[in-house]
């Protein structure tokens, strides 16, 4: 994968978050009684719409579009299916997530706090677009802050 092609996943990646934190697990005993964010964000389409939303944001953002510039569609497609199922494993759903660790994979690119704070608010505009509860939004943004230092100035 270019470098290009890694600053759009891990950009995408980053602020979809990289784990559940342990605030969001349910203790042992409820864990069957409570859905998984997976199925309380609805699940494999809604995270492909969401997808969908956010990368189209992060890629016509004019301070953020430097990092999608000469993307084939092969490559683009490419990055959404690995948000997908980056996404999809994060939040406890049964998709499987081959790439690399977000410290790792953001070496070297030196993504500022400034492209940090654009993305972010353009997560948070595609969940209120999609009308996600703020429980949820709650929970996807906690996970984001928890990988800033991860990938920030990397």
């Amino acid at each position: 994968m270019t470098r290009k092609i890694y600053i759009a996943v891990l950009l995408s990646f980053a602020m979809m978050g990289g784990f559940v934190p342990s605030t969001l697990a349910s203790p042992p005993q409820a864990a069957a009684k409570a859905p998984s964010l997976y199925t309380q964000l609805g699940g494999y389409d809604a995270l492909a719409a969401v997808t969908d939303d956010f990368i189209t944001r992060l890629a016509t953002d004019p301070t953020l579009a430097k990092f999608f510039t000469g993307l084939n569609d092969e490559s683009k497609k490419r990055v959404r299916q690995h948000v997908i199922d980056f996404l999809c494993n994060a939040t406890g759903g049964p998709c499987l997530y081959l790439g690399q660790d977000m410290k790792t994979a953001h070496k070297g690119l030196h993504i500022t706090d400034a492209e940090w704070n654009t993305s972010a608010q353009h997560l948070v505009e595609t969940l209120n677009k999609f009308k996600v509860p703020k429980p949820q939004q709650d929970a996807v943004m906690g996970a984001i802050g928890s990988l800033k230092g991860d990938i920030v100035g990397q």
